[in-house]
Formats: structure tokens, sequence, C-alpha cells
């Protein structure tokens, strides 16, 4: 690829990171100035908050990674700031996949409009349930993250004693135990949250479909505003959802390790996988009623002080 053109990715790499840090910035300081206020947060506010911090740091590290390897030109897993990174990397990816399911299955309880007993039981369950599905989800992400570290730290170490042929070099090696052992356990780990999200968000999707649809059986208009606000909620799923599953593929083909930091696609594959924690957060902004108060707010105090 051109240096030009490769420069221009790392630009927009740049800037989409800084945008995405920028609105879950805000997320996670309008929730925490109201739980620092009130002492408490809604149900609602706490996986916001969660998922607005674990993307966070989540586009940080990717950030500061992906320049400082990519300058450097290192791809040895062997290095310890190499072993921190993918700690921290495996375990917020994790946290994060795990709170935008929580964040999809309280919008289902919420919003959907089915009679089931199991359902209403669990309507009824979850809100109070929050705190602790988000500290299990801490928890469980932090032991599955620990675990991949201490098999790959395992790997090398027999690597080193000679398990294996020679003939292989230890980049060679890698990929192999990657794409048998880790990839599956990967798949695994990050296939039960999404099952579930894709479960709550179909339910939620089909239930405002359905709602839409009464509503114009029964003469309502297309522009008024109760319909207008189902509809903008329909898509802001459908976007959620395409976001969610764009984030997971390319979660499993990042796995995989095809585009290295010295491949000519390198910048652009990763545009494509921060692409989810960059824009998804104005979508949550837009359609919380109190997040888009504040973010008015706070862009109003920006032009003031510009023009001042």
């Amino acid at each position: 690829m051109h240096p030009a053109l490769t420069a221009f990715f790392m630009l927009l790499f740049a800037l989409l990171c800084l945008l995405g840090i920028l609105a879950n910035g805000f997320i996670v300081l309008a929730l925490g100035r109201e739980w620092l206020r009130y002492g408490r947060l809604l149900p609602l506010d706490m996986i916001l908050m969660s998922l607005g911090a674990s993307r966070f740091c989540l586009q940080w590290v990717g950030l500061v990674h992906n320049f400082y390897y990519f300058v450097h030109m290192v791809e040895d897993f062997r290095g310890l700031s190499q072993q921190l990174f993918a700690l921290h990397w495996h375990f917020l990816n994790s946290a994060t996949f795990w709170f935008g399911t929580w964040l999809s299955v309280l919008f289902c309880m919420k919003i959907a409009n089915i009679t089931h007993r199991t359902f209403l039981w669990l309507k009824w369950r979850l809100p109070g349930s929050v705190p602790w599905l988000l500290l299990g989800s801490v928890l469980f992400s932090f032991i599955v993250s620990l675990l991949s570290i201490w098999g790959k730290h395992s790997m090398y170490r027999r690597f080193l004693i000679r398990k294996v042929s020679c003939n292989m070099t230890y980049k060679e090696w890698s990929r192999r135990m990657e794409i048998y052992y880790f990839l599956p356990l990967k798949l695994v780990t990050l296939s039960i949250p999404c099952s579930v999200f894709l479960v709550s968000i179909a339910l939620l999707i089909n239930s405002l479909r359905r709602h839409i649809c009464r509503m114009r059986h029964n003469g309502h208009s297309l522009q008024e505003p109760n319909t207008q606000a189902h509809t903008r909620a329909l898509k802001s799923l459908i976007s959620f959802l395409f976001l969610y599953i764009l984030s997971f593929v390319s979660l499993i083909i990042y796995a995989v390790d095809i585009f290295s930091s010295k491949s000519e696609w390198f910048w652009p594959w990763q545009i494509i996988f921060y692409l989810c924690i960059s824009v998804h957060p104005f979508i949550l902004i837009f359609s919380n009623l109190k997040l888009r108060d504040g973010f008015r707010q706070l862009l109003l105090l920006t032009r003031a002080f510009w023009v001042a």
C-alpha cells in the first residue's frame, strides 16, 4: 500500500478512536456525576456506565498498542509488554461483550410485550440483579483472560523445551496453537454472551415491529410522535445488532491473526474492528433523553467558549 494511503488510514483510525473515547468518556462522566449526586444509579445507567468505561479503556489500550507496535514492528508475544497488553485487551473485550449483552437484555425486559410466565419473572427479577450480573461478567472475563495468557505462556515454555518439531518456528507454532486451541476457546466464551444478545434483541425487534404494525393497522399516522419514537427505537436496535455482530466477527478474525502489523491492510482492518465501540456510544447518547440533554449542553458550552 502507498505510504500516503497508509498515513491516511492511520489518521482515520486515530480520529475514530478519539471520537469514541470522547463519547464513552462523556457517558462515564455524566452518569458518574449523577451517581455522586444521588448516591445510586438506575439499572440501565449502571450498564451504560460500565459499558462506557470498558470501551473507553479498550480504545486507549488499542490506540497506544497499535501505534507503538506498528512503529517498532514488534509482533512477538513473548515480551512482558505484549503479555500485559494481551491480558488487558482480552479482559476489556470480553467485559464489553457482556455489558452490551446485558444492555440488550434489559431493553428487552423493559420494552418487549411478552406475557409468558418465565419472561414476566425475569422482568421482575432482572433490575435488582444488574449489579451482580455486572460483577459476574467482570470476574468471568478476568478468569478467561488469565487462562488465555497462562495458556500462551505454557505454550511458549513447551516450545523452549523442544516438545515440538525443531523445524517449526515459534511464530508458526504460535499461529497453529492459536487456531486449533485458543480460537475454539474464544468462540465458546464469546458465543455465550452473543447468543443471549441475539435472542434478546430478536425478541425486542419482533415486539417493536408488531407494535408498529398494530399502530398502522389502527390508523395511526407515521408522523405521530408515538409511532416515530417506536420507529427510531427499531432503527437504533437494528444498528446495534449490526455493530455487535460486526464486532464479534472482527474479534474472531483478529484471533486468527490474518492482519498483522506488517500487513498493508492492517489499518483499514483496525478501523473496521473499532467501528462498533466508536459509533455505538453516539447512538446511545442520542437515544437517551438524559444523556442527549447533557450532550447538547456540553456542545453549547464548547461553542460559547470558542466564540468568546
